[in-house]
C-alpha cells in the first residue's frame, strides 16, 4: 500500500490520497472576479487525481490584492463569478476544493510578475497599502499605512465575510494565508512588525492578530469543514521569524483546533537568503509535526513520486503539496499512482487513455464499445 495514496480524513472531508494541489496565483481576475481562465485552469487541475485542490490566494478586500489581477471574494459580484467555475468542477470531479483566504498587506498594489512585479505607485493606478507598521517592503518604496484599531477590525470582518461567502459557494475547506510576507506574516515577523501596542513586540503579541483572524474565520465557517493555515517557517533573514517561532505559533493554532499547517518559508524581506534544493522546506514541516502533532503539509521542490512517497511514508508530513510540477504535468497524480502501484480517480471520458500495462490504474473500471 502506497503511503501517498492512503486516505485521510479532515473533519467531514474524506480525501482519497495525500496529494494537494497548492494555491497558485494566476493574476487573471478582473476586478477580483474569476474569468474563463479560472474555468480552464482549475478545471484541468480538478481532473488531476489529487486529493485536494486549493484555489489561489483569494483577497478578502480590494486593497488586499497582490496585483490588480488577483482573485477576490469580497462582494456579491466576486462570489457570483466563482459559482459557475465551481459548478463545472462539481459536475465532472469529486475532488475536494478548498480556498486560500489572503490579504497582501504591504506587498499589495504590485504589478503582475510578467510585468515586473514591482510596487505600482498610486499615481500610476496603484493604491495605498496597509501593514502592521509603516515600514516598506523594499527600501525606497512608499511606506504602507499602519493599521489602526478601525483598520484591524475592518480586515478581520473582511476575513469573516469571505469565509461565509466561501461556505455559501460550497467550498470544502479554507486556508488562512499567514506566509510569504503577506499581511498576517507581517504581523508575525519582527522585521515587518514594530508596533508598540498589544499587537507588537513580544512573540505573544505578534501572534495575537493572526490568531484572532484564524479564530474569526474558523467561527464563520461550517464546523464540520476544515480550516488550515499556511505559514512561513523562517524568514531566511537574521533577526527574523524562525522555526522555533513557527512551532510556538502552531501550538497556539492547535489549541484553537486548526486542521492543518501548510509549511512554506520566506517572502517577508528582499534580503532573504534561501538555500534551495529538492524538498528544502520539508524539514520545517517535519519539525512542526514532531513538536506539535498537528497535521502538516510539506511544500517546496517536491517533484518526483518516490520523493513524495518517502516524505509521507516516513512521517515527515501528512500531505505533500504540488505546485509548479502540477502546472507542468496536470496528470502528476496519475503518473505517481502508476509508479507507486496505486489507483487514482479519473473521469470516464479519459478511461481509455490507460496504458495496457497499467490496466488497474483507474481501479476496477470497464470501457465497452461496439
Amino acid at each position: 500500500m502506497s503511503a501517498l495514496f492512503t486516505p485521510k480524513t479532515l473533519r467531514s472531508l474524506q480525501l482519497p490520497n495525500r496529494i494537494v494541489i497548492s494555491p497558485m496565483c494566476q493574476y487573471s481576475a478582473e476586478r477580483g472576479e474569476a474569468t474563463a481562465w479560472h474555468m480552464i485552469h482549475l478545471g484541468q487541475l480538478a481532473l488531476s487525481g489529487a486529493g485536494m485542490l486549493v484555489i489561489e490566494a483569494t483577497a478578502v478586500e480590494p486593497d488586499g490584492r497582490i496585483t490588480p489581477g488577483d482573485l477576490g471574494l469580497w462582494d456579491d459580484a466576486t462570489e457570483a463569478a466563482l459559482r459557475p467555475v465551481l459548478a463545472a468542477i462539481r459536475q465532472y470531479s469529486d475532488i475536494a476544493v478548498t480556498m486560500q483566504l489572503a490579504h497582501a498587506g504591504r506587498k499589495a498594489s504590485s504589478n503582475k510578475p510578467w510585468d515586473g512585479g514591482q510596487l505600482i505607485p498610486v499615481a500610476d493606478g496603484g493604491w495605498m497599502t496597509h501593514a502592521p507598521s509603516a515600514i516598506p517592503h523594499k527600501e525606497g518604496e512608499t511606506p504602507p499605512l499602519a493599521l489602526d484599531a478601525a483598520g484591524l477590525i475592518r480586515v478581520k470582518e473582511a476575513f469573516v465575510a469571505s469565509a461565509k461567502r466561501a461556505a455559501r459557494l460550497g467550498i470544502d475547506g479554507i486556508e488562512v494565508h499567514a506566509a510569504h510576507g503577506y499581511l498576517l506574516h507581517q504581523f508575525l515577523s519582527p522585521l515587518a512588525n514594530q508596533r508598540t501596542d498589544e499587537y507588537g513586540g513580544s512573540l505573544e503579541n505578534r501572534m495575537r492578530y493572526p490568531l484572532e483572524i484564524f479564530e474569526a474565520a474558523r467561527a464563520a465557517f461550517p464546523a464540520d469543514k476544515p480550516v488550515g493555515v499556511r505559514v512561513s517557517a523562517t524568514d531566511w533573514v537574521e533577526g527574523g521569524w524562525t522555526i522555533e517561532d513557527t512551532i510556538a505559533f502552531a501550538a497556539e493554532l492547535k489549541k484553537r483546533d486548526v486542521d492543518w499547517i501548510d509549511v512554506s518559508s520566506g517572502g517577508v524581506s528582499p534580503l532573504q537568503k534561501i538555500t534551495l534544493g529538492p524538498g528544502y522546506q520539508v524539514p520545517y514541516a517535519q519539525a512542526v509535526k514532531e513538536a506539535t502533532g498537528v497535521t502538516t503539509i510539506a511544500v517546496g521542490l517536491i517533484t518526483e513520486p518516490q520523493q513524495a512517497e518517502a516524505i509521507v511514508g516516513s512521517g515527515k508530513a501528512d500531505f505533500v503539496a504540488i505546485a509548479r510540477a502540477a502546472l507542468y504535468d496536470p496528470r502528476w497524480a496519475w503518473h505517481a499512482a502508476a509508479e507507486l502501484g496505486a489507483t487514482v480517480t479519473a473521469p470516464p471520458q479519459y478511461w481509455r487513455s490507460q496504458p495496457r500495462e497499467l490496466k488497474n490504474l483507474f481501479g476496477d473500471v470497464a470501457f465497452g464499445q461496439r
